[in-house]
């Protein structure tokens, strides 16, 4: 019986599996695991970190809904000091806690993240730019420097194709089915990347990684609230920030990054044109993101 490898190589050609771990010639190697920790919190959540870096100062990375700490080291690769990656609960080999999660919920995680390593600056993607947020309502002079990129939900709920995404993808993941699982991966990637090796390494890493730690059902639940209730509350955030949107990102609204943009005192705001930074605006993205920190 032929066996075939799933997701197809990067020139799109189904092969056969060969024995053990085998990867097709094309794409880039697997980067070595790098170690992680799991750090108690005074809220009682057991919560998987990464500390990168030396010295001075010290900023915490805040990762998207259903990503976790590989997809998030990019956006630090040029930032100065220590940078403190971690995985809210549910995700990764984070504790997952019994009851409905709250946008609260992830404030305390990450407030506890922040507060056990000496984070002076912050950056949230997406999922954790609203907990950053809410953090903010009730603690405004927290951080002296934050970092927004493609905030997602602020007082307004999340749109209809965030809750789709995760729903389907959690579904994908509960079967057992692994082609149904890549084919939701798939879909994160932009079409023009899919046949190639950074489009093949990445579907693969993110296969890997929710086959190994799984997702919590739970998260689904971020995908139907608000992160914050007033925008006004923002008006005593008075530090420096970037906020980061793009134009044509259906999961991340241009209009909420420039609502955060206007509701933050000493905000800037960067709109890119097209959507999937990552893939399109990677090394201005990080050049931009590490100027601002670094400054």
């Amino acid at each position: 019986m032929n066996q075939f490898r799933w997701p197809p190589p990067p020139d799109g050609t189904p092969r056969r599996v060969r024995p053990r771990y085998g990867a097709p010639r094309s794409a880039r190697p697997a980067p070595l695991a790098a170690t992680t920790e799991l750090i108690a919190t005074p809220h009682g959540v057991l919560l998987e970190r990464l500390v990168t870096g030396i010295g001075d100062p010290v900023t915490v990375f805040a990762h998207g809904l259903a990503q976790g700490i590989p997809e998030t080291r990019v956006y630090g690769s040029g930032v100065t000091g220590r940078r403190v990656f971690f995985q809210f609960r549910g995700h990764g080999r984070s504790d997952a806690p019994p009851g409905e999660w709250t946008y609260a919920d992830l404030t305390r995680d990450l407030r506890a993240i922040a507060d056990l390593s000496g984070a002076t600056r912050a950056l949230g993607v997406s999922l954790g730019a609203g907990a950053l947020t809410r953090l903010l309502v009730d603690s405004p002079d927290r951080f002296e420097k934050l970092v927004f990129v493609l905030p997602a939900v602020l007082t307004q709920r999340v749109s209809t194709a965030s809750q789709e995404r995760i729903t389907t993808l959690l579904e994908a993941l509960d079967s057992g089915d692994i082609g149904q699982l890549a084919n939701q991966l798939v879909a994160e990637v932009p079409k023009t990347f899919r046949n190639a090796a950074p489009g093949w390494a990445y579907v693969r890493q993110r296969l890997d990684a929710l086959l190994r730690d799984g997702l919590a059902p739970g998260v689904a639940a971020f995908a139907e609230q608000s992160a914050i209730l007033d925008l006004t509350a923002l008006a005593k955030v008075r530090v420096p920030a970037l906020v980061i949107g793009c134009l044509g990102d259906e999961l991340h609204p241009v209009g909420v990054a420039e609502e955060l943009a206007e509701a933050l005192p000493n905000a800037q705001v960067q709109i890119y044109q097209r959507p999937a930074l990552l893939w399109t605006e990677r090394a201005e993205l990080r050049d931009r993101i590490s100027s601002f920190l670094n400054d």
